[in-house]
């Protein structure tokens, strides 16, 4: 959701939290606070986190409020799966943006990595962790990001060159025919729907191989290799194949089955296979699997193969 507002001669002078709830009385001041401090006021087109800002005549204000929590997301112990001075590695929550937003600059996973590495109080110079790889904020698990300029280059260049290898895992509706196969396809952006879809031509090329691990009522846990890393790759190739992701609504997913509600679409970064930019020694990278995404048995390993269909 969007607030744009204006101001006038008789808002001269008056705070940025006293400014809003004015213009926009349904939200609480407190509220309003917090939305300021994440990062998602902006004045005459630039970020503003200060609650105290006193505002000029004839300026624009925009808010932006998105559905995520208003306590800031911050980095424990428990989600590091690997650091070195030149490499982190990360089990990303489901639910967190990786990078900022015109809705929120505190509380992403990029944020919360200056915290964590100290580098908001000691370096100041935040080109120093590389974002090579993107996770969608309902996507959960591992995410890899350099932190020393000479790991940068190595990092990227084994992103963009599939010298890498990324395994995911998907919870899907219904499954996958035959059980093991490949989607190849040039996917583009629908303007439309903005959603991505294949095409004949103009697209770029995308490459998702699979393998059903589980299907019991209706669902199925299905390993997928990405050879390409496009938006919505996954998402995209199975929708079009008839088995969207669960909660996937966007690709038309749904989000209730046999009575249990999905909250995002089920989507897990399961395994990441590399090179270390700088030892050049291999690394394989595992986030479990969360617990939104087991659909089998209690006791069972949602991990082990089975007979698929």
């Amino acid at each position: 959701m969007v607030y744009r507002f204006h101001t006038s001669e008789e808002d001269r002078g008056r705070r940025l939290d006293q400014f809003l709830p004015q213009q926009a009385p349904d939200i609480s001041r407190v509220h309003w606070k917090k939305v300021i401090d994440l990062g998602g006021v902006h004045v005459d087109g630039r970020r503003n986190r200060k609650c105290g800002y006193t505002l000029p005549v004839d300026v624009k204000v925009e808010a932006y409020l998105d559905d995520g929590p208003l306590d800031p997301f911050r980095l424990e112990e428990s989600h590091i799966l690997f650091q070195d001075k030149h490499l982190i590695a990360i089990n990303k929550p489901a639910g967190v943006e990786t990078q900022p937003t015109p809705a929120r600059y505190k509380g992403t996973l990029f944020e919360a990595l200056q915290l964590w590495l100290g580098r908001d109080r000691k370096f100041g110079r935040k080109l120093e962790i590389g974002m090579a790889q993107r996770l969608d904020r309902d996507t959960s698990g591992v995410i890899v990001f350099s932190i020393h300029p000479l790991s940068h280059k190595g990092l990227t260049e084994q992103m963009t060159g599939r010298d890498l290898q990324k395994v995911y895992l998907a919870l899907v509706e219904g499954c996958p025919e035959p059980p093991e196969g490949e989607y190849r396809s040039l996917l583009a952006k629908d303007r439309r729907t903005n959603r991505m879809k294949s095409v004949l031509q103009g697209g770029k090329e995308a490459i998702t191989r699979y393998s059903v691990r589980y299907s019991v009522q209706g669902v199925s846990l299905v390993e997928v290799d990405l050879i390409t890393g496009r938006t919505h790759q996954i998402r995209a190739h199975f929708a079009e194949a008839g088995c969207p992701l669960t909660g996937d609504v966007r690709y038309g997913g749904r989000n209730e089955i046999r009575g249990r509600r999905f909250c995002r679409q089920g989507l897990h970064s399961w395994k990441l296979s590399l090179l270390h930019p700088v030892h050049q020694s291999p690394l394989e990278l595992t986030a479990p699997l969360p617990a939104d995404l087991v659909w089998i048995q209690p006791g069972e390993n949602p991990l082990e193969e089975k007979s698929p269909c």
